[in-house]
């Protein structure tokens, strides 16, 4: 049995609630929770409500494959360790009293590691080293452990780029493309139906149903399986079929100063092969081993960067959900999600003292060993403790470790959320900043393409070089002069910047570097985006569609780009919204000029592109940082998928962007009627903005991109927490739409009836995130006419102050939504108590009972 756990040494920031619940006594009815539920008036009041029916099912849902998408959100129900930010943070220190809720969603499962320790797969693959020879060109030197599959002088042509004997020092990033073996996925799949196998014998036993194999294999198996989970659950990330993983190749080229060798200089590069798309973590390490070789030019150097590399731990690093990972990567929060850090390190040294104890002979008199320490890193007591103790990062976006590199300890930092198409460091102010600013100076004029420039001639070049890539152009980013490596971060933000985190199909077609002899592969590859240095791309507009020059921060529409077709939503929508079929095309340009014409000014800003950029441009002025506009571009990307979504349902009547149907849902609880979809104020301002997106759409329907993104939510659906209701579509109501009390009323009591467990409210928490008023419009329901409304309001409230990450975007509600908050409490309070003495159910709970 694993030990009790213990106090954290360091100070922890206490949840508002236990802080509040510790500083004063509870009153009586504090003591009571208010959301029990009564049986009769003289029900135990300690007993838990019986949990609200479930959103409904889709139609055709199997009922035996509720263990395998419900499972996972009874599992992830994990009671909160009160380890959030302190009360300071608060407006108002007047928490909501606990919540009870239904045991069987607080169950907590084993936490996971995203890489755990029993994982056979290596942090690097491989690692190469080339040089450049007077007389032959670059050449491969060495590879380690063994020789990678592919052409060696293409990859030493790759790693020495143009130029590279004038710096000092650059750094380059390239992709391969390096297919699995047949007895890799072989071993792979029956190591996969293995594990399998061994969880439903695991589910059949908790059953009660043995199968005559049990004991035979009781033995092999072991509580890691937990890490390997390959069921569908809440963790999964749609793959989308791409093919296998990338490998991601981090170069640096150095060039040290020789006068004994013919051209005055030694030209050495040192790469390093991985899957993990965190690649910038080893550039440290990359620039000791460089150096090494330099003075020891032998494998052993390579071996021994090689088995450092790979002996980092990173198995405390807890495996975050996809629903999870949204909500890091939204917040600037340090504490969020840190306790299942520190679950993590509880978990690791309860096995650790387990095994200790298994280890010794048995001694009564012997006291029980002292459980080593956890600690917040950073803080004056981790310092002045021994270096073993465990420590919870400062910064829960990043996992921190370290590397053991000829006995010297390199700090490494690991994101924590990564999502797909983001590889490396870079940075997307840096890349707005650079053509924003020359635009702003000098606005440059476009020649017309329907699919680049959605707001005319003065699109923002931000927009141009967005749907350039959306509607999957040819792009080249140039940096004549320029470090390879600045050019390669370019064509990283570019992808990460389109992606927003949610669609795939660029970084498996960038190559961030490459030259003038891979111009034939190059252009075999649709819709590529690549990095180059030599000036003489530029003169060559069949090679691309849009050119982005770094130096001069201008971009060029090709004179050779294919003119966009007349496509069969483009004529519908015109037929069917004849006001608007010449906005499509002309009054576009018009509204781009300043909309000094008629049609400019009566069409504005149809696709609010100019608006989004002038606010982009405000936030990158206050210095909001990276973290901000990356949440603010992966927004743009959502709302123009569900525009897209929107698009098709109004011109074909279906959407292949969009999953389930009203209809199945009608179970008479009035679900039916939510509805789906981006949300606008008004028919005239969707039919306006429809108008403004219809060839950026229809230049997407047709791309790598559309089709990836159509299996993610195929494969997401199947997920999802609530199937039955779209959230992001009902918050959208209360935020736009003047709605009357029936109708907010009825959106408020969804609310309150569907999200109840951790994955829901997981859901509802990434459609109201903190940069966007946060619980804001759903806290409004404290101030509804109806009586009912305000107090289930409250009560959803309760649940989500218990959550782990619902704790922070309670801290995070104002001052006078916490006063109307604590008012309502009051007067359930006293109701509760002027009820029991005269033996009458509250009406909330008269509905609750019934």
């Amino acid at each position: 049995m694993a030990p009790a756990e213990q106090p954290l040494p360091y100070a922890p920031k206490t949840n508002s609630i236990s802080a509040f619940v510790e500083a004063s006594p509870p009153s009586e009815g504090h003591r009571r929770s208010l959301s029990t539920v009564p049986t009769s008036k003289f029900a135990d009041m300690s007993q838990p409500p019986p949990r609200p029916a479930r959103s409904p099912l889709p139609h055709g849902f199997n009922a035996a494959d509720m263990d395998r998408i419900s499972d996972p959100n009874i599992k992830d129900q994990i009671a909160s360790t009160g380890t959030g930010a302190s009360s300071q943070h608060s407006s108002l220190s007047v928490p909501p009293p606990k919540v009870r809720y239904d045991p069987s969603l607080r169950r907590a499962r084993k936490p996971r590691s995203q890489y755990p320790r029993s994982s056979t797969e290596s942090h690097v693959e491989y690692i190469l080293v080339a040089s450049f020879d007077i007389d032959r060109g670059p050449i491969m030197e060495h590879q380690y452990p063994v020789a990678i599959t592919g052409d060696e002088h293409m990859l030493a042509e790759l790693m020495l780029p143009d130029q590279a004997h004038v710096r000092n020092q650059d750094w380059t990033v390239f992709f391969l493309h390096k297919d699995s073996s047949q007895e890799e996925d072989d071993a792979e799949r029956q190591a996969k139906e293995s594990r399998r196998a061994r969880r439903r014998r695991r589910r059949d036993r908790a059953k009660g149903i043995i199968h005559e194999s049990d004991d035979e294999e009781d033995g092999e198996e072991d509580d890691d399986d937990d890490d390997w989970d390959d069921d569908m659950s809440t963790d999964t990330e749609p793959e989308g079929g791409e093919g296998p993983p990338l490998v991601y190749v981090l170069n640096l080229v150095n060039t040290k100063q020789d006068k004994t060798v013919k051209r005055g200089a030694v030209v050495k590069a040192m790469a390093i092969c991985t899957r993990h798309p965190f690649l910038h973590i080893y550039k440290p390490l990359l620039l000791l081993a460089l150096e090494e070789y330099f003075k020891s030019p032998v494998p052993e150097t390579l071996s021994m960067l090689f088995n450092a590399v790979n002996e980092m731990d990173l198995s405390l690093m807890p495996k975050l959900s996809l629903l999870e990972r949204h909500l890091l990567q939204a917040s600037d929060n340090k504490d969020l999600f840190v306790e299942k850090f520190e679950r993590m390190i509880q978990a690791r040294i309860a096995e650790e003292t387990s095994e200790d104890v298994a280890d010794q002979p048995f001694d009564a008199s012997r006291s029980p060993p002292k459980r080593p320490g956890i600690f917040r890193s950073g803080t004056k007591s981790y310092i002045e403790t021994h270096t073993g103790a465990y420590a919870v990062p400062r910064d829960t976006h990043e996992f921190e470790s370290k590397v053991m590199y000829k006995g010297i300890p390199i700090p490494i930092k690991v994101p924590v959320a990564v999502m797909p198409e983001t590889v490396g460091d870079f940075s997307l102010i840096k890349l707005i900043q650079n053509f924003s600013d020359s635009h702003a100076k000098s606005p440059q004029t476009f020649s017309l393409h329907p699919h680049l420039t959605t707001n005319g001639p003065n699109t923002h070049p931000i927009i141009v070089l967005v749907n350039a890539l959306l509607t999957q152009k040819r792009v080249i980013f140039l940096g004549h002069n320029m470090p390879s490596g600045e050019v390669a971060e370019a064509v990283l933000a570019a992808c990460a910047l389109v992606s927003g985190g949610l669609l795939r199909g660029f970084t498996r077609h960038a190559f961030p570097y490459t030259d003038l002899t891979k111009i034939d592969d190059l252009l075999n590859v649709p819709g590529f985006i690549a990095g180059v240095t030599n000036p003489t791309f530029e003169h060559h507009p069949e090679w691309w569609d849009l050119l982005c020059d770094i130096p001069s921060g201008k971009m060029k529409i090709s004179s050779k780009i294919e003119s966009a077709p007349i496509t069969e939503g483009l004529v519908y929508f015109q037929q069917q919204n004849p006001a608007y079929a010449n906005f499509i095309h002309g009054a576009s340009a018009s509204s781009g000029s300043g909309g000094s014409s008629t049609a400019g000014a009566q069409t504005g800003d149809l696709t609010g592109d100019a608006a989004f950029m002038a606010d982009m441009l405000r936030c990158i002025a206050n210095r909001s940082g990276e973290r901000v506009v990356r949440a603010k571009w992966r927004e743009w990307v959502l709302k123009f998928t569900r525009i897209a979504a929107a698009f098709e349902e109004t011109v074909f009547g279906a959407s292949a962007l969009y999953i389930g149907s009203e209809g199945e849902n009608n179970d008479g609880s009035g679900m039916a009627a939510m509805g789906h979809g981006y949300v606008w104020a008004d028919e005239a301002t969707k039919a306006k903005e429809l108008a403004g997106n219809v060839t950026r759409i229809e230049g997407w329907r047709n791309t790598r991109s559309y089709y990836s993104f159509i299996q993610d939510v195929a494969q997401s659906y199947t997920v999802r927490p609530l199937k039955g209701l779209d959230l992001a579509h009902m918050h959208d109501r209360l935020r736009t739409q003047k709605l009357s009390p029936q109708q907010s009323k009825e959106i408020f009591e969804a609310f309150y009836n569907y999200v109840w467990s951790y994955d829901e409210i997981c859901l509802l928490l990434s459609v109201a995130p903190e940069s966007h008023a946060g619980l804001f419009y759903v806290a409004l329901g404290l101030f509804h006419k109806d009586r009912d409304v305000r107090m289930k309001t409250a009560e959803l409230l309760d649940r989500i102050a218990e959550h782990e990450a619902g704790q922070h975007w309670w801290r995070s509600l104002s001052r006078f939504e916490k006063l109307a908050y604590v008012r309502i409490k009051k007067e359930m309070e006293q109701e509760g108590r002027t009820g029991r003495e005269l033996g009458v159910v509250s009406p909330v709970d008269s509905k609750r009972v019934s």
